[in-house]
């Protein structure tokens, strides 16, 4: 310690000026400042004091604004983050200027977390510097600091960037020195990895082969193999030259990915991260030996669900750790502790977390009175910008929502009243008197369009219809019901009449759609050892923040094949090959087909107790299996269909259809003899239709918000009743009062709707299977397109449309439908 003192002592004299060379230099500026004339604005300096780190925030942009969490808070952050990708997509306009327009009205920095979506040999400096000029474009006129951070968690094995370290480094540089061209020192570059505890994790499967040029910078001790105890950090440094800042990711979550566990913080927990991670003293290297400002991203977990400490305890606990350490002597270098202040769910919603600070008011308030005893700097830092209450770009608040639901309602009696009062409009009714129902197969072609254009996943026209914009359903909920009802329909007869045979046909039907199953799995996988084609799409999983994993985990990327590379081993691993059979691997966009084999096996039970005339049975005990897997969220199954279908849940789904295709024409009629169970039904559609207009989550630029009621409000809502995974109550019951209004809509206006839409949707719907299974093959084309990557929204338009019309074509063409089935 006398050591450290007397080097700082003796810096201080080397570094002392001498008094007559200060007095010049002070009226030299005395003078340059009377004759120069005055300069514009500029940004704010590159680093706070030290021993004074800025109080930073991550918010759920969308549903959380920043004025919200200043109002929870009792302060005003001096830096707020948000999410940017790379290549720039011209879809998140809307979003990133409505973040700098509330960073501005705050008076505080920006930092944008940059996330490449292609790969990092393709972001050169030709990619950088086209990037670079539009983040410029975006924040012209911004009046704080930009924190650039490139990339972050680039260590880690879930993120489609992590584990490359060469690859990583060159396109850290390329980033850096493209903000640096031409731009005045404005915007500072962050290196971010993720706290090293538990490196190298899982290991990304692009990250460097043993053997291969890269994998001598992962082996950093040189023995030979890349394990725990190699650097986690040091193979990843761009170089003093590129950065700017260094950062951590350092969370207080001791589950290390497994089960949720609410665990009080023990003392020094931080300190130790920041000194004695990854086989590396971060703080100590990067920090104090690079001499860089440090910024720490961090949180604690909580699981509400999960027993244990309580949330306040733990909160609090480590919020007084984050700002004791940040502005200790030993850690004066810290320029901001940036709080990630979001919710998510670990392991496809079985354990929801709160990572929130403001969550509750007496945590909020306890952190607000340490806050206000330590040196940390609150906003605004910088010039307030002038600006009223923020308004989400697309978004109709006040009178127009309304206006918009009266206009649907005087739709809503239009519809019902003119087939009753125009004679001619009678000549529009369905009536086909043969077996098959068109209306049936037209609703069948819809959800597999819809459930085609949310696979694809490009930002296009397509999704603004069906993206939940018929009220919360998307194609997966029609896709499985339909599936159950044209069970119900062609095999209720046969089960009446020989109900061996239809053993023996849905057996069979179920091992061939198996085999289809593995077949497109192996296929895959065999496909992704080509190295000039691109399979990321299918073998990977990007979370955008609205599935399973939740907010907090967009961004984060999945590896659907981990582990299966094992099987050019020899010996093969033992659990490599059951994992296969049990469909443990494969596409996400392929995963329902599992659920549906277990469903079609289980079909002809379910036929025998309708046949003993047990439906309501049947019903109740389907509705009972439902709420305990929806209340325990139990996994029947390993296999990967459980993540984001569980069998237990969506079974209800498929017994619904089955029930109502084997007894259709009883049902048809009595909905004939009883309109207003339809009229009611149709009224609730239209209403959760106009409530989820609602969503703050909007599909792209072109999409239209209506302001019914605040962000927080209307997530906490969705979350409680229409949660997808788990089908939440209101999501069931939206699905089902759709497909009655759909229907009676169908039956009344059948002749111009098959018009309009029956020749293309209709064909479709009686092939949803063969689409389903070549709309993989089509997703893996798409990817491989370099054009379609850039997230125009007409090119991918157009894109789309071809996509759908060559589907039509090869149903129509019957193209392979002796292979594949129908």
């Amino acid at each position: 310690m006398r050591a450290h003192v007397s080097h700082h002592r003796a810096a201080i004299r080397r570094n002392r000026p001498r008094s007559a060379a200060a007095f010049l230099a002070a009226v030299l500026i005395a003078l340059l400042a009377v004759v120069a004339p005055a300069a514009p604005a500029q940004a704010a300096g590159p680093a706070p004091d030290k021993g004074k780190p800025w109080l930073g925030a991550v918010l759920e942009w969308g549903e959380d604004t920043a004025a919200g969490f200043s109002d929870r808070l009792g302060a005003t952050p001096a830096l707020y983050g948000h999410d940017i990708t790379m290549p720039y997509r011209e879809s998140e306009r809307n979003d990133i200027g409505g973040f700098l327009q509330q960073t501005a009205a705050k008076g505080a920095h920006a930092m944008l977390t940059v996330k490449p979506s292609v790969p990092l040999d393709q972001l050169g400096a030709a990619e950088a510097e086209a990037f670079a000029a539009q983040v410029r474009d975006l924040t012209a006129g911004f009046k704080g600091q930009l924190l650039v951070r490139f990339a972050p968690d680039m260590n880690a094995s879930w993120v489609a960037w992590g584990q490359q370290p060469a690859a990583y480094r060159q396109a850290f540089q390329a980033v850096s020195a493209a903000f640096r061209k031409d731009d005045g020192g404005r915007a500072t570059m962050v290196w971010a990895p993720y706290l090293g505890k538990d490196y190298p994790f899982d290991r990304n499967r692009n990250a460097p082969q043993p053997g291969s040029d890269g994998f001598s910078l992962l082996d950093t001790n040189g023995d030979g193999t890349w394990n725990g105890s190699d650097s986690a950090y040091a193979p990843y440094y761009p170089g003093d030259d590129a950065v700017d800042w260094v950062g951590l990711a350092a969370y207080h979550d001791d589950t290390a990915g497994a089960a949720a566990v609410n665990s009080l913080p023990h003392a020094g927990e931080l300190e130790d991260m920041l000194t004695a991670s990854g086989n590396e003293n971060f703080y100590g290297t990067y920090a104090e030996g690079h001499k860089k400002p440090f910024l720490l991203q961090t949180s604690a977990f909580y699981s509400p669900a999960s027993g244990g400490a309580p949330e306040a305890d733990i909160k609090t606990r480590w919020w007084d750790q984050a700002v004791a350490t940040a502005t200790s002597p030993h850690f004066a270098g810290t320029a901001a502790v940036v709080w990630d202040e979001r919710t998510s769910t670990r392991d496809t919603g079985v354990a929801s977390i709160s990572w929130l600070l403001t969550g509750s008011p007496d945590i909020a308030k306890t952190a607000l009175d340490r806050l206000k005893a330590s040196p940390m700097v609150t906003g605004p830092v910088t010039d307030v910008a002038s600006a009223g209450t923020y308004v989400r770009a697309n978004t109709l608040s006040g009178a127009a929502p309304w206006t918009v639901a009266a206009a649907m309602a005087i739709l809503l009696v239009a519809l019902w009243q003119v087939p009753r009062r125009i004679n001619a409009a009678t000549a529009w009714s369905y009536q086909d008197p043969s077996a098959r129902d068109s209306r049936v197969d037209l609703l069948r072609g819809m959800a597999i369009v819809f459930v085609v254009v949310n696979h694809l996943g490009m930002a296009s026209l397509f999704q603004l219809l069906t993206q939940e914009a018929v009220g919360f359903v998307s194609g997966a909920e029609l896709f499985v019901l339909f599936s159950g009802l044209v069970v119900g329909m062609v095999y209720g007869p046969k089960a009446k009449e020989d109900f061996g045979r239809v053993v023996d046909l849905t057996s069979r039907r179920a091992g061939k759609l198996y085999v289809t199953a593995l077949a497109v799995l192996v296929g895959v996988f065999l496909l992704s050892l080509l190295p000039f084609f691109h399979t990321e799409a299918l073998t990977t999983f990007v979370d955008q923040g609205t599935g399973g994993a939740g907010h907090s985990g967009a961004g984060r990327t999945y590896d659907l094949y981990a582990g299966m590379s094992s099987l050019f081993q020899f010996p093969v691993p033992p659990q490599v090959l059951p994992a296969i059979v049990l469909l443990q691997f494969g596409p996400w966009q392929f995963n329902v087909m599992g659920l549906y084999v277990v469903l079609l096996l289980a079909s002809p039970l379910i036929l025998a107790a309708l046949n003993r005339g047990k439906a309501i049975w049947v019903l109740l005990a389907s509705l009972a299996v439902y709420a305990v897997g929806a209340v325990t969220r139990f996994r029947l199954l390993p296999s990967q269909f459980e993540d984001s279908f569980p069998l237990l849940v969506w079974q209800v789904l498929f017994v619904l259809g089955l029930v109502v295709g084997y007894h259709r024409r009883s049902i048809v009629t009595w909905l004939s003899a009883h309109t207003g169970v339809v009229a009611a039904c149709t009224a609730a559609a239209f209403a959760l239709a106009f409530l989820s207009w609602g969503n703050p989550y909007l599909a792209n630029n072109y999409d239209v918000r209506l302001a019914l009621m605040p962000d927080a409000a209307y997530r906490a809502m969705y979350d409680a009743l229409f949660g997808r995974t788990y089908l939440a109550p209101g999501r069931l019951l939206n699905v089902l009062v759709l497909v009655v209004a759909a229907y009676a809509f169908l039956s009344a206006y059948w002749k111009p709707v098959q018009r309009a839409l029956g020749w293309f949707l209709i064909p479709l719907g009686r092939a949803t299977l063969y689409v389903f299974i070549m709309h993989v093959v089509l997703i893996a084309v798409v990817a491989n397109i370099p054009a379609l990557q850039q997230q125009s929204i007409f090119l991918n338009t157009v894109a789309y449309a071809v996509v759908l019309g060559l589907l039509w074509v090869m149903v129509r063409a019957r193209f392979l439908f002796r292979i594949i089935p129908t």
